[in-house]
C-alpha cells in the first residue's frame, strides 16, 4: 500500500485548514464530523469525512438507479426530460453554488445533495404514495422517500456517514416553501436515531423536520429551486401547453434559477439562517401553485397512475409478502434482493446466518421501492405475464404515439 511521509501528509492538512479557514463562522467544520461507527476513513488526511460520504454514496449499488426513475414525467420515452439522477446532480450544482458564495462546507453539501433522493420509488411521488398506502395498512406504519433514504444508505449498503450528511438528506423534504430556513440543535446518533425511528410511527413527524447544520438548509431550498423551473422546461420539451404567468423570479427555468439563487444569498449573507425577500416568496408560493395546476395535476403527468400503477404495486406487494411468508426462495424477491450479494446481507442475522423475517413488509419495500420504472414493469409481467394491466401503460414514443 502506498505510503507518505510525515511532511507530505503535514502539508496536506495545512492546505485543508486554509481552506477551512475561510468558511463562515456558521459553517460545518471537517472536525464537528462524527460516525455512528468506527470507519478506516476516520483518519483519512487527503478527503475530509464529508467527501468520503459523498463517494460512499455514489458507490452505493442504489446510486445508479436514480437514472430510470421518474422525477415527474413517467410515461414517455424522451431522453430530454429529466429524471431522479439529473434532478440530484441539478440540486447539487445550485446548492454548492450557494454554499460557496456563503463559505459554507461545500463536502457536505454534496454529500447531503447526491444522496437525498437515493431511496426514492419508481414512478415519483406517486409511486411513493401508493407504497406507503400499502404499507401503512399492514404495519401502522409509514413509508417516505427521505426516511428511506436513510435506510437505504445506512442498514441496505452499509456506508457508516456522518451524522451531519444522513440529518441533511432526512431533513430534505422542501415540498412547502419558507421564507426562513434555521438550522435546529442535533448532537448524537441516538437523537437522530430517535427522530429516524419516530418518522416511521408518526404521520406527522416528516413535515417538522429541520437540518441541523446551514448546509442541510440550503440542499432543502436548493430542491425546490432545482424543480421549479425545470418541471417546467420538461413540460414544454413534452409539447404541454401551459402558459405561466411571469414574475420577479421568472417564469423559465434559467431565470428562475438565477433569481432565486441571487436572493437566497443577498438575503443570507452574514446570517446563521437562509431567507429569501418577502416578494421572492410569495412568488415561489404562487410558482409552485402554478406547476401543481398546469402540470402535476393534468392528463399528461397523471394517466396511468390510478388504473395501472396502483393496481399492479398492489399485486406485486402481495405477491412479494406472500413468498416470503411461504420462504418461496424460487421468488423474485429472493433472487434479485435478498439474494443480492452486497445489500442482501442486511436481512440475516450476522451471529447465525439465518435470514430475518420478523417484519417481511419493510423486505417488500425495500425491494419495490428499489426498482426503476423499467424494472418495475418488467417485474410485474415477470410475475403476471397473463394480466392485462400489462397492457393498460401507455408510453408515448420517439416518433409519436
Amino acid at each position: 500500500m502506498k505510503t507518505y511521509t510525515e511532511n507530505q501528509i503535514e502539508e496536506m492538512r495545512r492546505i485543508s485548514d486554509e481552506t477551512e479557514n475561510l468558511y463562515s463562522p456558521y459553517a460545518c467544520r471537517n472536525a464537528q464530523a462524527c460516525r455512528q461507527y468506527y470507519s478506516k476513513y476516520d483518519t483519512e488526511f487527503v478527503r475530509s469525512q464529508f467527501s468520503v460520504d459523498a463517494d460512499k454514496i455514489i458507490h452505493s449499488p442504489f446510486f445508479n438507479r436514480g437514472s430510470d426513475k421518474t422525477q415527474v414525467f413517467s410515461f414517455y420515452k424522451n431522453d430530454d426530460i429529466t429524471r431522479r439522477a439529473a434532478h440530484v446532480q441539478l440540486v447539487s450544482r445550485i446548492a454548492r453554488t450557494i454554499g460557496k458564495v456563503l463559505r459554507l462546507n461545500l463536502d457536505l453539501i454534496e454529500a447531503i445533495a447526491i444522496g437525498h433522493d437515493i431511496g426514492h420509488t419508481p414512478f415519483g411521488h406517486r409511486g411513493e404514495f401508493y407504497l406507503n398506502e400499502i404499507y401503512s395498512a399492514n404495519t401502522g406504519r409509514f413509508f417516505n422517500h427521505n426516511v428511506h433514504s436513510i435506510r437505504v444508505l445506512q442498514i441496505l449498503s452499509g456506508c457508516n456517514l456522518t451524522l451531519q450528511t444522513v440529518d441533511g438528506i432526512l431533513c430534505h423534504c422542501g415540498e412547502k416553501v419558507n421564507e426562513r430556513y434555521a438550522p435546529s440543535a442535533l448532537n448524537d446518533f441516538e437523537t437522530f436515531n430517535k427522530i429516524f425511528e419516530n418518522c416511521y410511527t408518526d404521520k406527522t413527524a416528516v413535515s417538522a423536520l429541520h437540518p441541523s447544520t446551514l448546509e442541510g438548509c440550503v440542499v432543502r431550498i436548493s430542491d425546490m429551486i432545482a424543480y421549479l423551473g425545470k418541471d417546467r422546461q420538461d413540460a414544454a420539451r413534452l409539447g404541454m401547453e401551459a402558459e405561466f404567468e411571469d414574475s420577479v423570479i421568472g417564469k423559465s427555468n434559467s431565470e428562475i434559477i438565477n433569481n432565486l439563487i441571487a436572493d437566497v444569498v443577498a438575503n443570507s449573507m452574514g446570517k446563521p439562517y437562509l431567507s429569501v425577500s418577502a416578494d421572492v416568496y410569495e412568488a415561489m408560493v404562487s410558482c409552485q401553485r402554478e406547476n401543481n395546476a398546469k402540470i402535476y395535476q393534468s392528463d399528461g403527468v397523471t394517466a396511468c397512475y390510478e388504473t395501472a400503477i396502483r393496481p399492479m404495486t398492489e399485486k406485486m406487494y402481495t405477491a412479494f409478502l406472500n413468498d416470503l411468508k411461504n420462504r418461496d426462495e424460487n421468488s423474485l424477491i429472493y433472487k434479485s434482493h435478498i439474494g443480492h450479494k452486497i445489500y442482501g446481507k442486511a436481512y440475516f442475522d450476522h451471529k447465525t446466518n439465518e435470514l430475518m423475517l420478523d417484519r417481511p413488509d419493510d423486505i417488500v419495500v425495500d425491494f419495490i421501492a428499489s426498482m426503476t420504472d423499467d424494472y418495475f414493469l418488467e417485474a410485474f409481467k415477470y410475475l403476471f405475464p397473463d394480466d392485462p394491466l400489462n397492457d393498460a401503460v401507455n408510453f408515448k414514443g420517439y416518433f409519436g404515439e
